[in-house]
């Protein structure tokens, strides 16, 4: 026999249920709006005390209604909202094993392909798959088995909000962690996402491949491409997470491909290059950013769009010259960290790349990173005072310069020797001068002399029988030395954060 008390609370609940079963859109809307502002945030055991112990009777309720509704985006999110209550309570595996019974997984997937559906509706789907991802590692299979990479990536890459192509990270960072089976594609799924058209769908894609790279410590053969092509991008917080990303990739197999496609990238080849002269001398490809001033002074990095439409305006500056200038910068930043891999690039003549790459006066930012990565500052050339006073950190005004500092000839004496030949006493003295400005005092005979450089130290390289110590490296000045590019490379981890 029930008491009089339970019979009231089962009256009330029947009475709820048949006033949400009556009720039409704007009535049920109402419902929603009232449950969501009462129930956010309680237990399991107090949504039961609620409805009588009858919570579950409720759900099925809003999962039917989904189901049948989520087309016409009928108070969807509202009901994705009340349905994660349910999902994400403490001790609520029983509705979540309920929800999932009814086909919710493949129903929060379909959500983020309909165009139709708002954004915020879609936003609520990947939380709620979120709450099922971080329920364990059983769910997370049932995800990936339901075509759920795929269709995560995918709307990962048409999101029109930043906010919530950051929630999708967070889902694809679940879905990597404790999910041995398919770890795999959901890596796989990442690396097919670098070729989008989403500066933060790739930005996104780079940091969480950082973690999955980590985790599987296999590499993708595509991955070398990918990451490469990725350095085409105009957008600078996307081509730092490409370059983060290659840091750790020369850690495994793929790092002699990858650093073969650096130095490659530094010199477009001659067919790209004459398509892209037909292209300006024709008038196309005028987009909406470029460069300006006959393909000096101004960097496609930084340039502002022209409102003057008498002014010629270079596409991306062409991504494979926006390649040269991030190879260039990606470059210097390996030769910093690993010694054995600034010798290596020495061996792929990176110097001869550089030095064309300074050449190239169709896009002053690949001379300016090409030079910064090839300054001297050498012991014969600075001075000891100098040197010793490189181990205090430069003030704020000078530390663009200070970036310079860490370079192949710097490194390599015997290089040095190399590029003075190769440039001539005069222009090696200009850019002895100001390794960062000298893009802009080089004239067109200078300028072609760098392009068609011929300089090559493999054979002198190997005559010195490989490594060198780090006396030959640093000169009588090591300590210094190392001490300046320890600054130099926590002023770029400071600058980033």
């Amino acid at each position: 026999m029930t008491s009089i008390k339970e019979q009231a609370a089962i009256s009330r609940l029947l009475s709820f249920l048949q006033e949400w079963d009556n009720a039409g859109k704007v009535a049920r809307s109402h419902i929603l709006d009232k449950f969501i502002e009462t129930n956010r945030g309680k237990t399991a055991p107090e949504l039961e005390q609620e409805f009588s112990q009858g919570a579950s009777l409720f759900l099925v309720r809003l999962t039917t209604s989904l189901r049948i509704t989520y087309v016409t985006d009928s108070c969807l999110e509202k009901l994705l909202r009340s349905i994660g209550i349910f999902l994400s309570a403490v001790s609520s595996n029983r509705y979540l094993i309920e929800f999932l019974e009814v086909g919710g997984v493949l129903t929060l997937l379909e959500i983020l392909g309909l165009e139709k559906i708002k954004e915020e509706a879609k936003k609520e789907s990947i939380k709620l798959l979120q709450v099922i991802a971080n329920s364990g590692r059983t769910y997370k299979e049932l995800i990936c088995e339901s075509y759920g990479v795929r269709s995560i990536a995918e709307f990962l890459a048409k999101s029109k909000s930043e906010e919530t192509q950051e929630e999708v990270q967070v889902l694809l960072d679940s879905l990597v962690h404790g999910n041995p089976k398919y770890q795999n594609q959901v890596y796989k799924g990442l690396i097919a996402l670098l070729p989008c058209e989403s500066p933060k769908a790739q930005q996104l894609s780079l940091q969480t491949i950082r973690t999955a790279q980590s985790i599987i410590g296999t590499t993708h053969p595509s991955i070398v491409d990918c990451v490469l092509k990725v350095l085409g991008t105009m957008h600078l917080e996307v081509q730092y997470e490409a370059i983060e990303l290659i840091k750790d990739l020369v850690g495994y197999d793929v790092r002699q491909a990858l650093l073969k496609g650096l130095v490659a990238l530094l010199i477009p080849s001659v067919k790209e290059t004459s398509k892209l002269q037909a292209k300006i001398l024709s008038g196309r490809d005028l987009l909406r950013w470029g460069c300006l001033g006959q393909g000096r002074g101004v960097s496609c990095l930084t340039a502002a769009p022209s409102s003057d439409p008498s002014v010629l305006q270079l596409a991306p500056s062409l991504p494979m010259f926006l390649q040269q200038a991030a190879a260039a910068k990606a470059i210097g930043v390996l030769a910093r960290n690993d010694m054995s891999i600034a010798e290596e690039l020495l061996y792929l003549h990176v110097v001869h790349g550089l030095m064309a790459a300074m050449g190239n006066m169709d896009h002053s930012n690949s001379q300016r990173l090409a030079s910064l990565t090839l300054e001297v500052r050498t012991a014969a050339s600075e001075g000891a005072g100098r040197a010793a006073a490189a181990t205090v950190p430069p003030p704020p005004q000078s530390r663009r310069p200070a970036r310079a500092a860490q370079c192949f000839v710097q490194m390599f004496p015997l290089v040095a020797e190399h590029v003075r030949k190769g440039m001539g006493e005069e222009l090696y003295q200009l850019f002895l001068s100001n390794a960062e400005d000298l893009y802009m005092k080089l004239d067109s005979i200078q300028a072609d002399i760098l392009a068609a450089n011929k300089v090559n130290i493999t054979k002198a390289l190997r005559l010195h029988g490989g490594s060198y110590s780090m006396n030959i490296l640093y000169g009588s000045h090591d300590s210094a030395q190392m001490a300046y590019l320890t600054h130099f490379e926590k002023e770029d981890v400071e600058s980033k954060e």
